[in-house]
Order: C-alpha cells, then sequence, then structure tokens
C-alpha cells in the first residue's frame, strides 16, 4: 500500500499590529480638528458636542486638547460676535478676517501637536 503524503499547511499571515490605546484615543480630536477647519458653521458645533463629551473620559494629555477645542470655538464665537458687531465702523471687516485666521492657526498648531502625541502647553490661553 502506497502511503500518500499531504504538505504541511501554509503558513498563516503576519496578523497587523493592534492600534495602540493613544492613536485610538487621538482619533476623536483629530476630528474635532478637522471638523472645526471644515468652513461651515454646523461643523463646529458637531465638533464642540464632540469635545464636550470626550473631554471626561480622555487621559490628562489628550484633555488639553479637548480644552483647547472648547475654548477656542467659544473665544472664537465671541471674537466673531465683536468683529460682526465693529463691521458697520468698517474695522470689523479686517477683524473678521483676523478672527478667521487666528482660529485656523489655533487649530493647525493643536493638530500638529496631536499627531506628534503631545499635550497642548496652555489650552486656556486666548492667544494661540
Amino acid at each position: 500500500m502506497t502511503e500518500t503524503i499531504t504538505p504541511p499547511p501554509a503558513p498563516a499571515p503576519p496578523l497587523a499590529p493592534a492600534p495602540t490605546a493613544a492613536a485610538d484615543d487621538r482619533q476623536m480630536a483629530m476630528v474635532i480638528y478637522i471638523l472645526y477647519l471644515v468652513p461651515a458653521g454646523i461643523t463646529h458645533i458637531v465638533g464642540l458636542i464632540l469635545a464636550y463629551v470626550s473631554r471626561e473620559s480622555a487621559p490628562p494629555w489628550l484633555k488639553t486638547h479637548y480644552t483647547l477645542q472648547i475654548r477656542t470655538f467659544w473665544i472664537g464665537l465671541l471674537y466673531f460676535v465683536i468683529a460682526c458687531a465693529l463691521v458697520i465702523v468698517i474695522i470689523g471687516i479686517p477683524l473678521l478676517l483676523a478672527v478667521c485666521v487666528w482660529f485656523v492657526i489655533r487649530c493647525a498648531i493643536g493638530l500638529s501637536r496631536l499627531s506628534r502625541g503631545e499635550a497642548y502647553p496652555a489650552p486656556e490661553s486666548w492667544l494661540l
């Protein structure tokens, strides 16, 4: 009688590394920064709500980003309302542009620090 030899099974492909907890935590903050950078008012409100909800369960370094995002929304809204009121005396037009630039730069710096895994140094600041 002849024996049949079966080849050994092929090795299983290597598993992809599991995402780290830090990368998972950062995703929501990154989504919020992106929502803030989209030039539509409703996305800012959605980002604000997500920041409030996510801040409670975040690690301390990430809470600085959520605090920054929340304060960026409210301070930006205040600056925007003041600039709109000053449009009557013409000075509000360049102030509106300055508010938009401030908002984008603040989000870009936060996004940059988030991608490097760094806490935001002064999230309570009114400037950058």
